[in-house]
């Protein structure tokens, strides 16, 4: 329980530093090499009076020209999936990158209170690194939508609306619902989706020599399949109800009451009856009703819960900022 408390304490410092957004969102390029070369044609181009967009497009193309690695889904990176069936993590972030745009387009624009997005960013990412995949790179953005919803996007991209935060009670529940959605990536539960898909069917593996004609069509149309399972269908029952143990199990390693879980669950249930139904959580999840019921059924792996935070304060000064 120390390690907890010390990890809690470690996080709220972490929360009141100079950390910026940006520079966070920004870091996604992978190697150390194109990392590096990244963040120097970043700097001079914004010392030639470049945009902070104009100057990421300019730094991500100099980097990808020198490692000879394109973000192209159709005609980049080389193996989208290897020959054990993996999808590496360059592809599964190209296709989570595709899928958030359509994500922006469906459910809203980000929260224009860079202090609101770093807070959630940082929270996600104390629950991210005590989840079952720690090592790499978790993005968080806060959306405006009048719908109570959350998902998460291949590669750790991850969106949550402005009404199901504004519906929260404290910092716990926020965690909660975010090391939700981080246990969705973690598991790769969409990925398990895309390898039922028709296009990877007798294919050992992929290159972009085998992405052209009809091959390249049935890519397309695969992933036009995931954005249904994603924001429409949902996904397995059983990958939400994993979802919600493993969540409560990061969100308590963090140092977090996981009940916390169970109270938005709750509380979604008293919304439900007025609340839009389609394309929300009502609509994509299982009921309710068996989810609080299985939450229930763990907490006895957590004798000491009730010790752990909840933090309404630092919370609520956050959820102010809400439109």
């Amino acid at each position: 329980m120390k390690s907890l408390r010390l990890l809690a304490l470690m996080i709220i410092c972490f929360l009141t530093t100079g950390f910026q957004l940006d520079d966070f969102l920004r870091d996604t390029l992978k190697g150390q090499d194109e990392k590096k070369t990244y963040q120097e044609e970043y700097k001079k181009a914004r010392e030639r009076g470049m945009s902070e967009k104009e100057a990421d497009r300019y730094a991500r193309e100099a980097a990808e020209k020198k490692t000879d690695k394109g973000k192209s889904l159709m005609e980049g990176v080389g193996t989208i999936l290897s020959s054990t069936g993996e999808i590496d993590y360059e592809s599964e972030m190209a296709i989570g990158e595709s899928l958030a745009l359509e994500g922006f387009k469906r459910y809203g624009v980000p929260v224009k209170d860079e202090s609101l997005q770093r807070y959630v960013n940082v929270l996600g990412n104390a629950v991210a690194r005590n989840s079952i995949r720690p090592e790499i790179l978790y993005r968080f953005v806060v959306i405006e939508s009048p719908l109570y919803n959350a998902f998460a996007c291949p590669g750790g991209i991850i969106f949550i609306s402005s009404t199901l935060v504004k519906s929260m009670s404290n910092e716990a529940q926020l965690a909660a619902v975010l090391a939700h959605e981080v246990s969705h990536a973690g598991h790769k539960h969409a990925l398990q989706s895309i390898r039922r898909a028709k296009f990877f069917e007798g294919v050992g593996k992929i290159t972009a020599a085998s992405m052209k004609g009809d091959k390249g069509k049935e890519f397309q149309g695969m992933i036009g399949d995931l954005q249904g399972v994603l924001f429409d269908r949902g996904l397995d029952k059983g990958m939400e109800f994993e979802a919600d143990l493993s969540g409560m199990d990061a969100a308590y390693r963090t140092g977090y009451v996981p009940r916390a879980m169970i109270a938005v669950l709750s509380m979604l249930q008293e919304k439900e009856t007025k609340a839009i139904r389609e394309g929300s959580w009502f609509s994509t999840h299982p009921p309710l009703k068996d989810r609080i019921e299985r939450c229930r059924s763990a907490m006895g792996k957590y004798p000491d819960a009730e010790s752990l935070a909840r933090e309404k304060t630092r919370f609520v000064s956050y959820r102010g900022k809400l439109p």
